[in-house]
């Protein structure tokens, strides 16, 4: 990326970040509620980085950057902004097809190419010039001005031109978002994040389908190392929060409960009920949060207690909905967007995970609802759940 863009001097041109979306641009009637969201999100994204405002114009956003903007940060930052298709900083010119070719020779001092193409969006179809024409005229100047060669299938460099009713940009080069809905278009739901592989990445998928996520983290507490595990899930919910997950999360210890299901419950199903222990304390710290789903990082046939029986021994005790973004996923495909998201390093270190202290030596694969209900029968889970809540303490990562 041109290392000038951002700065400049008294005279010269404003320059923005012109955003781009996708999937919002079929919300038709709605499409104004995701916009408007997006552009909250980005505001707030770039905060302190020297920014006047975020616009909506027709078809993308518009952030106008400041003489002290850095670029450079303002990138990195909305390459985890949900709801952004693609982005780029960007020159304005003005609405005049030889003010245009101007501006563009002059950006491109000190650049070297061997080939490139113009590639135009005109939205204002009211202008003289069809793309065609615009991409012929100012590709013509630039070939004349810097003797390099027009490539229309493979070039070296794309310059893009867009031309609105009111305003005229052009770029150099593009940067791919996130893609999805913007963070808070969809509700509010409760992550069960473990310090594993696939927790955070469900939530990821959360996240860029526009929901506001609140983890939630189980610890084998007063038992194992607990504390390395909730130091993992510190640290995982920091990694997330660019991509607008809750600074705020709940930390649950369930050690002496767990110890209490081992003495009291036969020991095959002891996983599913732990697992259908965790979703009722779950479901009611995301009710606390105004939540209507509860998000879970399982994935089909994964492991033993991610059988469709076991999914349905623990999906009966839900009163909410629960999501499972990461279903049809195998485990390399989760890996690989666990290093994508910055999530996987800090999950691979040591750490207990509640699922893992008193395992027992075999585990139930193909339960019946009726079999984990009897084995549960013993309990008395109401008093159960009451001291998980009681127990949870709501953290916080800047």
């Amino acid at each position: 990326m041109d290392c000038n863009v951002g700065a400049t001097e008294e005279g010269d041109m404003t320059h923005y970040i012109v955003v781009h979306y996708s999937e919002i641009g079929l919300k038709g009637r709605n499409r104004r509620f995701f916009e408007r969201q997006l552009q909250r999100n980005i505001h707030e994204r770039l905060a302190g980085l020297d920014v006047a405002g975020v616009d909506r114009l027709p078809g993308r956003l518009l952030a106008r950057l400041g003489t002290e903007a850095d670029v450079t940060a303002a990138v990195e930052r909305l390459r985890t902004v949900p709801g952004i298709a693609y982005f780029a900083p960007a020159y304005g010119a003005p609405k005049d097809v030889e003010a245009i070719k101007e501006a563009v020779v002059d950006r491109l001092t000190g650049r070297s190419y061997r080939s490139f193409k113009i590639a135009t969006r005109r939205a204002d179809k009211s202008f003289p010039l069809t793309s065609p024409q615009i991409n012929a005229e100012v590709g013509g100047h630039v070939q004349a001005v810097t003797g390099w060669a027009v490539d229309l299938k493979a070039p070296e460099m794309v310059i893009h031109i867009e031309l609105l009713f009111k305003e005229t940009f052009f770029y150099f080069e593009r940067f791919e978002g996130v893609g999805g809905l913007p963070v808070g278009v969809s509700g509010t739901v409760g992550l069960l994040l473990s310090g594993g592989i696939d927790s955070p990445v469900a939530g990821y998928y959360a996240l860029k389908r526009g929901c506001n996520v609140v983890p939630i983290h189980f610890h084998s507490s007063p038992f194992g190392d607990w504390q390395g595990a909730e130091d993992k899930v510190r640290r995982l919910v920091a990694a997330l929060r660019p991509y607008g997950v809750s600074g705020r999360y709940y930390v649950v210890p369930i050690g002496e409960i767990q110890r209490q299901i081992v003495a009291q419950a036969p020991a095959p199903p002891r996983v599913l009920l732990y697992r259908r222990l965790m979703v009722r304390i779950a479901e009611a710290l995301t009710h606390r949060q105004e939540g209507l789903a509860l998000v879970t990082g399982e994935s089909l046939g994964q492991v033993a207690s991610q059988t469709l029986e076991s999914l349905s021994a623990v999906q009966v005790v839900a009163t909410m909905p629960v999501l499972r973004p990461l279903i049809g996923l195998d485990k390399q495909e989760i890996v690989t967007q666990a290093q994508a998201i910055g999530t996987y390093g800090i999950s691979i270190e040591a750490g207990d995970d509640c699922c893992q202290f008193l395992m027992p030596r075999q585990v139930v694969t193909r339960p019946t609802v009726a079999e984990v209900e009897a084995a549960e029968a013993h309990l008395d889970v109401g008093q159960m759940v009451t001291d998980g809540l009681a127990a949870a303490q709501l953290e916080e990562v800047e």
